[in-house]
């Protein structure tokens, strides 16, 4: 899952004046013979910064004849940014950005097709199932690939480890996960009234938590007819995470009712203080606490709960694309060739605190030691699939519109289940049936 995480203002404001600078630029071409490609970047971590423009430098240090400008991009602003330099014609050659942010710029054709342009070391080392997130229909029939997907992040519990222990409750593993039911159980044994709560979940922005770890109770809600139109569904499968949350808020009491409008990072001071036993957050967040927590506080990483699917999760894997109108697309592909070797691919990944797509990278040593609980993500590596709604056509929209806020006031309590059902399925086949009349 890409980084969602606010920047601060100040690399907000450096990384507009770099994408202003670059739009002045002539974009792919040649200096005294040499090619030039501008590579645009979202990492914003000094760790992830670092490892991206130290990579670069390798490059350029080992091929003379094709030089790499590193741009700094923003998350924040990367979709609009990336339209306008688009239908500018100034967009930069290598773009990294996330799977879930692909589909209109792979369907209006501002994305090139890297079926043959990757080479086969590239193609055989990411699974399948991580190259479906960047696989969208093309114009002329079939299917073209128009990113490689390169850094994911599975949805954990992190949780108090004391907090755990003490109360006697059965530690989950990967091997032997907690079923829903029994997170459910746990959470409000967990709770210790008096303003302590077995878990906090923080959804400002409920959507993708809820779609991708519905996948574990087999939750798709997104189903495409064989007339390729896609519509929405919210049967059994889907109602088994949402009920949960909201039941953990509004019947058990053993969820806060006051972080399902925080953000991730914003629930960390609560459970630093002892407020809750467990928050769901991005693998990525370990990078916080080690940084944030105050001394001796004692945390550990655990799966999220399984369902008839196991520890099916859904994801939108970061992912490097070659823009259509560059001049250069094959030494673009080779550089991401360089970029994604095994060995570089780890030290990305170390420097997102997230996992890695590659088959190779995920055998490093580095990424199953117990420091960091960084053996208990991996593990989980295998159970990652595509989010649900990768390659839907206004599912943005419907998002924004329709499931944020009946999501929000689901988990708030303020409808019932079938108001839910109604607004999601309801009105949102109104959002998608206007983007595939």
């Amino acid at each position: 899952m890409r980084r969602r995480h606010t920047a601060r203002l100040l690399t907000t404001a450096v990384a507009a004046l770099s994408l202003l600078l670059a739009g002045c630029s002539s974009g792919s071409g040649s200096d005294d013979g040499r090619v030039t490609l501008r590579f645009q970047s979202l990492a914003w971590q000094k760790e992830s910064v670092d490892a991206n423009k130290e990579l670069v430098k390798e490059w350029n240090a080992s091929h003379p004849d094709v030089k790499v400008e590193y741009v700094q991009g923003d998350w924040n602003s990367v979709h609009d940014q990336l339209l306008t330099s688009f239908e500018g014609g100034e967009a930069p050659d290598i773009i990294h950005d996330a799977s879930d942010d692909l589909a209109d710029f792979a369907y209006g054709g501002y994305l090139a097709d890297l079926r043959t342009l990757l080479p086969e070391r590239l193609k055989s080392d990411i699974p399948g199932r991580s190259w479906d997130t960047t696989t969208f229909p093309r114009k002329d029939g079939g299917d073209g690939v128009y990113g490689v997907p390169f850094l994911q992040e599975p949805r954990v519990l992190i949780a108090n480890a004391k907090w755990l222990k003490e109360s006697g409750v059965r530690i989950p593993t990967p091997e032997k996960p907690w079923s829903w039911d029994e997170f459910r159980e746990i959470s409000k044994q967990l709770s210790g009234g008096k303003g302590k709560y077995g878990v906090a979940w923080p959804l400002k922005e409920p959507v993708s938590a809820t779609l991708n770890l519905s996948l574990s109770t087999g939750g798709q809600m997104f189903h495409r007819g064989a007339d390729g139109k896609v519509e929405i569904r919210f049967d059994a499968q889907d109602e088994a995470v949402p009920r949960t949350i909201h039941d953990q808020v509004n019947t058990d009491k053993s969820a806060s009712s006051t972080t399902l409008g925080m953000g991730g990072s914003d629930t960390l001071p609560g459970f630093f203080g002892g407020k809750y036993a467990m928050v769901p957050l991005g693998f990525s967040y370990r990078q916080q606490i080690v940084q944030q927590a105050p001394k001796g506080f004692d945390w550990q990483v655990l799966p999220a709960p399984a369902g008839s699917e196991g520890l099916a999760q859904g994801v939108s894997p970061q992912t490097l694309s070659v823009a259509e109108d560059s001049d250069h697309k094959k030494e673009a592909a080779e550089f991401i060739d360089f970029f994604l070797q095994p060995k570089n691919m780890v030290r990305l990944a170390r420097g997102d605190w997230m996992l890695p797509t590659g088959k190779e990278a995920l055998k490093d040593p580095a990424l199953h030691t117990a420091k960091d609980d960084w053996a208990t993500g991996t593990a989980l590596a295998a159970d990652l699939r595509p989010a649900p709604a990768q390659s839907v056509r206004g599912y943005a929209e419907w998002k924004d519109k329709i499931a944020t806020p009946a999501l929000q006031e689901y988990y708030s309590g303020a409808i019932g289940l079938d108001e839910l059902r109604t607004r999601l399925v309801k009105d949102g086949n109104l959002v998608l049936a206007r983007y595939q009349r």
